[in-house]
């Protein structure tokens, strides 16, 4: 007879004098015929297959410049064929290190802008976001972010370069961008990671994460239709829509359509230029034409307005009350108000979200041009305001129709 086992057991205790009863569920594990979970392949595995030091296969599959690139692909190729992959687990271990380190060693990340002045990005509420977005991620993950300007005197894409490579600094943040560029940065690509924050510059082609301005727009026209509206226009700086790569006109014109024909008012576009008002300017040289957005208003008679915040000084001068009888939908908004309906758009967590794919580029050694770019759309969030009360929506349409259909069944009957 064998001992009885030294462990004690937990809850009740059966009777020793009769068997337990076995079931699926209770059946030794002993009785089981598992399968042998297969052994990981570790980096020592592929270092002994491919002839190196594992300290070589770490830094060939991190992509790391100090190993000769034949040399990284000979090792990812053999990595590859034994079905090697990164422990998370470890992974997970190794960022929380690094975390710790980063109290003692902060990395740079260059943020470069390219507007008229220095900080002339700063007047702008989406760019203002973007910056203070990226800057909380990055210092969250052990970056600082460092600003670098393109018109300072003397400065060139070929010189930023240089002086990037000689402060260690491999990682770039692209953002506020001219839309008057037409040439491509000459950046020496291949020692940089590099995230484009918006549409511009159109070349290079980098990875790229912007607000979903055209989600943005088309959820405006939905609320905007639930809440009784018909005719829907459009007010649009046209520079702020070459900067979002003709996103906001192409969004409208596609709800648009959907429409019926009579329910269709034009695009009205603000060109660059002075406004009438003082209070109608807009940042970045856009402006407000007092007189073609009462012209506009005055021959298509929308029933609703979407369009920067700045045209309300221009409404209300020239008599158009909102909320009673037109509706306004502020686009282009930053934060919300209680008097304004809106979409807000998503600035900061475009920021953060650029900096989480940069810094992921960092860790992995990524560089250069990528073969095939991502863009990465952040949606905007909806804001209810007292600019959109609900209409009463009419239902003498229907009843006519209704009518109409009976008088005609009746007819043919006869």
């Amino acid at each position: 007879m064998r001992d009885a086992p030294s462990c004690k057991p937990v809850g009740n205790v059966p009777d020793s004098s009769r068997p337990p009863a076995t079931t699926a569920d209770s059946a030794p594990a002993e009785s089981a015929t598992a399968t042998p979970h297969p052994r990981r392949v570790t980096q020592l595995d592929v270092a002994r297959a491919a002839g190196v030091h594992n300290t070589t296969v770490s830094l060939a599959l991190r992509n790391s410049p100090a190993i000769p690139e034949p040399t990284r692909r000979r090792i990812q190729s053999i990595a590859e064929q034994m079905g090697y992959s990164p422990d998370p687990a470890l992974r997970a271990l190794v960022a929380y290190r690094n975390g710790l380190a980063a109290n003692r060693r902060t990395e740079s990340i260059a943020y470069v802008t390219d507007s008229a002045t220095r900080w002339g990005w700063r007047d702008l509420p989406a760019e203002e976001q973007y910056f203070a977005g990226a800057q909380r991620k990055a210092a969250a993950c052990g970056y600082q972010l460092e600003h670098f300007w393109l018109g300072e005197p003397g400065m060139s894409a070929q010189r930023l370069s240089s002086v990037l490579f000689y402060r260690g600094i491999t990682g770039l943040l692209l953002a506020s961008q001219r839309c008057t560029r037409a040439d491509a940065l000459d950046f020496d690509w291949t020692r940089l990671s590099a995230v484009k924050i918006g549409w511009l510059p159109h070349t290079p082609v980098l990875h790229r994460v912007t607000n979903d301005c055209t989600g943005d727009l088309r959820l405006a026209i939905r609320q905007v239709l639930a809440a009784g509206y018909r005719r829907p226009g459009l007010v649009l700086p046209s520079a702020w829509d070459e900067a979002d790569d003709q996103a906001w006109s192409v969004a409208f014109l596609t709800e648009r359509a959907r429409l019926a024909e009579s329910q269709r008012v034009p695009i009205l576009f603000q060109e660059p230029g002075i406004a009438n008002s003082s209070e109608s300017a807009l940042p970045d040289g856009c402006a407000i034409d007092d007189v073609s957005v009462s012209r506009w208003f005055d021959e298509f008679r929308p029933d609703v307005i979407l369009g920067p915040a700045a045209l309300l000084p221009v409404l209300q001068e020239r008599r158009i009350h909102l909320g009673k009888g037109v509706g306004f939908v502020g686009l282009f908004q930053q934060e919300p108000a209680a008097a304004i309906a809106s979409v807000r758009q998503s600035s900061a967590r475009v920021g953060e979200v650029a900096a989480e794919l940069l810094i992921g580029q960092l860790q992995q050694n990524l560089r250069g041009l990528p073969e095939i770019p991502t863009t990465t759309l952040v949606q905007g969030v909806w804001c209810d305001g007292a600019s959109l009360p609900r209409r009463r929506i009419s239902t003498w349409p229907e009843r006519v129709r209704r009518f109409a259909e009976e008088h005609r069944k009746t007819a043919s009957a006869a």
